[in-house]
């Protein structure tokens, strides 16, 4: 009797940083993987020859959120787990409604995982005990608040509070967890003087890159005990 194939992993926002490269650490581990990308780069294309299916999706209206669950139904019986990586970042600032901001963000980072593990649930169960997961990418500023960004960190707040939610709803099989990054990795383009400032914020004093992340989600995904848990990968930044 043949093998049964591997479920596919879920990832949204995986075109750039480290949606990509969960996507490609997947891959490599010969694990299917699915990504929703909102804006074509070419790393999408990469994906794709690597074997990805890769789906543009418009998480900015609730339809378009069902659409794209839909897409995933019609590329798979099963999903192994869904990674909420898809984000936004938009800041209160003059000449932007407010109104504007707070629905921007609560969109992507509320709507679009409420409406997609809802949509999507019958994809992860009746695998067996613990044996698929949901991860919702945070940050880490749920703990701390922003007096720049009160929305950004209000909808990831409330993500946060899903992971918990979730947890009760799904188990015991499927494991729901939050990650709560803060620096990461830097972008191409940031000068020496932000780097520095960036790297004095945490106790840590590095911007560790995206491994931190993978190890931590393999992890998770080899537990059969945890869940409902938030992981800060922050570098001890809220203690300084």
């Amino acid at each position: 009797m043949a093998e049964p194939q591997p479920r596919p992993v879920l990832i949204t926002g995986a075109g750039r940083r480290i949606g990509l490269a969960l996507a490609h650490h997947f891959l490599n581990q010969q694990q299917p993987v699915i990504v929703s990308y909102r804006q074509h780069y070419p790393s999408i294309d990469t994906l794709r020859e690597a074997g990805a299916v890769c789906l543009q999706a418009d998480f900015s209206s609730d339809d378009g959120i069902l659409t794209f669950a839909e897409a995933v139904k019609a590329q798979t019986s099963g999903l192994r787990a869904i990674i909420h990586n898809a984000s936004d970042w938009m800041a209160e600032k003059p000449g932007v409604p407010l109104s504007t901001v707070i629905s921007r963000m609560m969109q992507i980072h509320v709507h679009a995982p409420y409406l997609l593990n809802h949509a999507l649930e019958s994809l992860l169960r009746g695998f067996g005990h613990a044996a698929s997961d949901i991860i919702h990418i945070t940050d880490y500023v749920v703990e701390r608040g922003s007096d720049k960004h009160i929305a950004y960190a209000a909808s990831k707040a409330a993500l946060d509070n899903m992971t918990r939610s979730f947890a009760r709803k799904l188990a015991p099989e499927v494991k729901v967890n939050a990650i709560a990054p803060s620096l990461i990795m830097f972008n191409e383009h940031d000068d020496a003087e932000y780097r520095k400032q960036a790297l004095d914020k945490s106790l840590m004093k590095i911007a560790p890159g995206e491994k931190e992340i993978i190890d931590l989600i393999d992890y998770l995904f080899t537990s059969c005990y945890v869940t409902g848990r938030c992981f800060a990968v922050d570098g001890g930044r809220p203690l300084r």
